[in-house]
């Protein structure tokens, strides 16, 4: 049991922060001694869990309600709330809605076969383009394959095609038949990838930005082929090549990673940047159905795997889907919380948006040395961050176990 005097504390603080987020919906300065509770949560978490730097923003209904930023990106460089990092999985949720829009296009069904594009690929006659977006294909991640894991840190700088990741990936043993189990992987949105840009007939940077960055209203989300990131640049350091390398537990070990190549993350053409309001504007507009129909808004938002799916031997990323967490279309459930997270060399991301409150989190954080085990191990600290304001500001919001 907490004690009493903490329980107090929190609950103040999330009374606080609510009434700042009721009573201003523009800057966090209308509010000051509310912005210092989201503060202090926020400093508090950090020092627990050695993290370098965060950029959070909380927006009530749409717009900003407390931007701020911590800590430091470089020894004596400050964060700042306009510096840009790699947005990671949020690529799968621009994809999925991409494949949405085009089924609302009538220029695909959700039930297509993948064998109708990629007709070599193994199993492709059994596996559909759902299947690809909500990881029900059953195919290897190439990210577990150990070749794989061996050649990226041997060589973070490294350009990966796409071609080599799709190869690694349905090179892999089958993780399970089609449509039988759930399991994150990255291999999945790469073909997707492929799919998509002979669905729109363009290279896939080209479609996402027409159809769906600069309708969602995104300003500082941007591709690169390269590992270039626009400045301001939230810088990252990592320790998670340690054991690969072989340097011993007690011998520091702490490098720059924020210009590791990040080609093996997704496809060419969704590799990209973006800045802390692009992460909440875009979750607002899948969670608003913004792009899409109500129908193709509904496949993609709605929790249809709650219960199905299992854990399994020989497959790392497969689990059963509850309400602490399951998968839709590009799309993380969290309870009530639409999310998305991101993580990527020393760098983490959370994003999430409450239908009910109209409220919206995102949270960016870069790991400090002591963020890592003596293996150079360490978890998505933007993650547990998050839970941490939600926990805040909407209590009881997210259910317990994430």
């Amino acid at each position: 049991m907490k004690p009493l005097r903490f329980f107090s504390c929190k609950v103040a603080i999330a009374l606080a922060v609510v009434a700042f987020i009721l009573s201003s919906p523009a800057a966090a300065s209308a509010n000051p001694s509310s912005a210092a509770a989201i503060e202090s949560v926020v400093r508090n978490f950090m020092a627990k869990n050695h993290l370098k730097a965060v950029i959070v923003q909380v927006r009530s209904n749409g717009s900003d309600a407390y931007t701020g930023a911590f800590g430091e990106s470089m020894t004596g460089v400050p964060a700042t709330a306009d510096m840009h990092f790699r947005n990671g999985a949020l690529a799968f949720t621009y994809m999925a809605t991409l494949l949405l829009e085009f089924v609302d296009q009538k220029k695909v069904t959700l039930d297509a076969k993948l064998s109708h594009f990629f007709p070599n690929l193994p199993r492709a006659n059994q596996i559909t383009l759902k299947d690809l977006a909500q990881m029900t294909s059953g195919y290897a991640d190439y990210v577990y394959q150990n070749s794989f894991q061996d050649a990226l840190y041997h060589d973070p700088f490294r350009r990966w095609t796409p071609e080599q990741l799709i190869h690694i990936g349905v090179s892999g043993p089958e993780q399970f038949a089609p449509g039988t189990n759930w399991g994150y992987c990255h291999t999945n949105y790469v073909i997707l990838g492929r799919v998509l840009e002979k669905i729109a007939g363009m290279p896939l940077a080209d479609a996402l930005q027409r159809l769906v960055l600069e309708p969602m209203g995104l300003k500082q989300t941007t591709q690169s082929a390269t590992a270039v990131v626009p400045q301001p640049v939230l810088h990252a350091f990592t320790s998670e090549r340690r054991a690969i390398l072989g340097i011993k537990p007690g011998v520091p070990f702490y490098e720059e990673a924020t210009y590791w190549n990040p080609s093996w993350t997704t496809i060419d053409g969704a590799v990209e940047s973006t800045d802390i309001t692009d992460l909440g504007v875009s979750i607002e507009a899948v969670a608003s159905g913004k792009l899409l129909s109500p129908a193709s808004s509904a496949a993609q938002i709605t929790p249809h795997l709650i219960g199905f799916g299992h854990a399994q031997k020989g497959c790392p990323a497969c689990q059963k889907g509850s309400v602490t967490l399951s998968y839709g279309l590009g799309v993380i459930f969290s309870g009530p919380w639409i999310t998305q997270t991101l993580g990527f060399a020393g760098a983490s991301g959370a994003v999430g948006y409450l239908p009910a409150q109209k409220l919206t989190i995102a949270v960016e954080a870069t790991n400090g040395q002591g963020a890592y085990d003596a293996h150079g191990n360490a978890g998505l600290g933007a993650v547990a961050l998050f839970r941490a304001v939600a926990d805040a500001i909407a209590p009881d919001t997210l259910p317990a176990g994430r």
